[in-house]
C-alpha cells in the first residue's frame, strides 16, 4: 500500500458535506485498504467559518474555495456545494489544476453537463457524480459501466421522496396535497419552500441525466417536460384507486420505438398496483429500467439524506482514488448518438379524464365524437348521474399528448360539459 495520502478537498459542509468528513475520518482505515493508499481532507470550503464543525479541524476551515481547488496537492475535490455559480467555475478550475472531482450536483449536471465533462476530458481527470440523482442508490454507475453493452430503452422512475412521501399519505390516508405536504414539512422531508420538489425541478434534473446517460445523447434541463403535483388532489387519488391504480410523480425516459429520438418527462402518473413502482412508499426512490438483453431492472433505496448521499460519493470517491493510483480515468461523456429530443406533444401516452357533464341523453355520443375527431380511442368509460348533474370518466388508449390534449381543449367547448375535473396520465403498463 502506498503510504503517502491522496489529498481530497471538500466544498460544501451542510448535511452532505458533514457526513462525508465523519465517514472519511471514522472509516479510514477501512477506505485506505479499498484503494491502496491513505485519503486525507485536505482543506474544507465553506461560508459560515465561524460554525462549529464537529470532527472537523478548524484549520482545514476557509472561504476560498477558489484558493483551496488551485492548489497542486489537491488530487480530489468533492462538490457538495450544489446550484451553478460558482460551483461550475470551482470544478472546471480544479479540472484545470489536476485533480478529479465528485459531485452531487443534480442542477449543474443537467443544465452545463457537456461544460463539466470537456473539462474532466481536456486535462484528463474524472468526473463522478452518482450522488447526483437518487441518493445511495447505485444508479449511474450501473448505467455508465454495467449496462454499457446493452440497449436501454425506458428509464421509469420515483426520484424525488419528497413527493413520493406526499402522494403516499394522499393515498393512504385521504389527506389533501396541503395537509401532506404540512406533514413531509413537519418531519424534515420537505423544505421550507418545497418549490423544487412539488413542482418537478428536481425531478427534472435527474431525469435529464438518466436520459443523457441511458441514451447516450445530450439531454438538458430544458429538454425535459415538467409537471408537478400540485394540481393532484384527492379525487385523483380516489379516482386512481377505482383504477386498482396508485399515483406517483415520475420521471420518465424513453427511447422511440423506432430507435430516431428520445424523450424525457416529469409528471404525476397513475400506474397499476401489479406494478413494482407502486409498492414504493414514504419518503424512498425507485427507478425501473428496461433495456434489450438484461431485461427489465429495478433499484431501490433512500434517494436523499446526509447519510444516504454521502454513502454515493463515498463510493465515488473510492473509484476515483484508484483510477488515480492506476494512472486511468473511468467513463466520461458518451454523447455519440446525438439523437433528438421529442417534444411533449410527440410523446404516446393514455389519459385519464374525469368530467362533470349534464345528466341528459346525447351526452356521451358527443364526447365519444370528440375524442374520434381528433383520433383518440377510447378505453374505457364510466358515466354516473343524479338531479341533472354527471360525472364521466374516460381512460383512453394510446395516442400522441398532442392529439389528447387536443381532445380537452375541445370537451370543454361543448355545451354539454359543465368542467374537467381533473386529467392525468396512465402509465407502466
Amino acid at each position: 500500500m502506498r503510504t503517502r495520502p491522496l489529498k481530497v478537498a471538500l466544498l460544501g459542509c451542510g448535511v452532505v458535506g458533514s457526513e462525508v468528513a465523519r465517514i472519511m475520518t471514522t472509516h479510514a482505515d477501512d477506505l485506505a485498504a479499498r484503494i491502496g493508499a491513505p485519503v486525507e481532507l485536505a482543506g474544507v470550503a465553506v461560508r459560515r467559518p465561524d460554525k462549529v464543525r464537529e470532527g472537523i479541524d478548524p484549520a482545514l476551515v476557509t472561504t476560498d474555495a477558489t484558493a483551496l481547488v488551485k492548489r497542486d496537492d489537491i488530487d480530489v475535490v468533492i462538490e457538495v456545494i450544489g446550484g451553478i455559480e460558482p460551483a461550475r467555475t470551482l470544478i472546471t478550475t480544479a479540472f484545470e489544476h489536476g485533480a478529479s472531482v465528485v459531485s452531487a450536483n443534480k442542477a449543474l449536471l443537467a443544465e452545463d453537463g457537456a461544460t463539466l465533462y470537456a473539462a474532466a476530458e481536456k486535462h484528463g481527470k474524472d468526473l463522478y457524480f452518482e450522488a447526483a440523482v437518487a441518493g445511495a442508490i447505485p444508479l449511474i454507475r450501473p448505467l455508465r459501466e454495467s449496462l454499457a453493452g446493452d440497449k436501454v430503452n425506458r428509464v421509469l422512475g420515483i426520484v424525488n421522496g419528497t413527493t413520493n412521501f406526499i402522494l403516499d399519505k394522499m393515498d393512504g390516508s385521504g389527506a389533501g396535497y396541503t395537509e401532506a405536504l404540512d406533514e413531509a414539512t413537519a418531519l424534515g422531508y420537505a423544505e421550507a419552500d418545497p418549490t423544487a420538489d412539488v413542482e418537478g425541478f428536481d425531478a427534472a434534473a435527474k431525469a435529464a441525466i438518466l436520459a443523457g446517460i441511458a441514451f447516450h445523447t445530450r439531454v438538458r434541463l430544458d429538454d425535459v417536460h415538467r409537471e408537478g403535483l400540485t394540481e393532484v388532489t384527492a379525487a385523483d387519488i380516489a379516482s386512481a384507486k377505482r383504477m386498482g391504480c396508485t399515483v406517483k410523480l415520475l420521471a420518465i425516459c424513453e427511447r422511440a420505438a423506432d430507435g430516431k429520438s428520445v424523450t424525457a418527462r416529469v409528471h404525476p402518473a397513475m400506474i397499476p398496483l401489479s406494478h413494482p413502482l407502486a409498492s414504493v412508499r414514504e419518503a424512498y426512490n425507485a427507478v425501473f429500467v428496461e433495456a434489450e438483453a438484461a431485461g427489465q431492472l429495478m433499484f431501490y433505496g433512500p434517494g436523499a439524506g446526509g447519510a444516504p448521499t454521502a454513502s454515493a460519493v463515498l463510493g465515488d470517491l473510492v473509484a476515483v482514488c484508484r483510477n488515480k493510483l492506476a494512472g486511468a480515468t473511468g467513463p466520461g461523456e458518451s454523447a455519440y448518438t446525438q439523437l433528438p429530443v421529442s417534444s411533449m406533444g410527440e410523446v404516446v401516452t393514455r389519459y385519464h379524464i374525469s368530467l362533470d357533464v349534464a345528466d341528459k341523453p346525447g351526452v356521451l355520443a358527443q364526447v365519444a365524437t370528440v375524442f374520434a375527431e381528433h383520433g383518440v380511442s377510447i378505453d374505457t368509460v364510466r358515466q354516473q348521474g343524479k338531479d341533472g348533474e354527471a360525472s364521466l370518466v374516460v381512460v383512453t388508449h394510446r395516442a400522441p399528448d398532442a392529439a389528447l390534449s387536443g381532445t380537452v381543449r375541445a370537451l370543454r367547448e361543448l355545451d354539454t360539459v359543465r368542467g374537467v375535473a381533473s386529467i392525468m396520465r396512465v402509465e407502466g403498463e
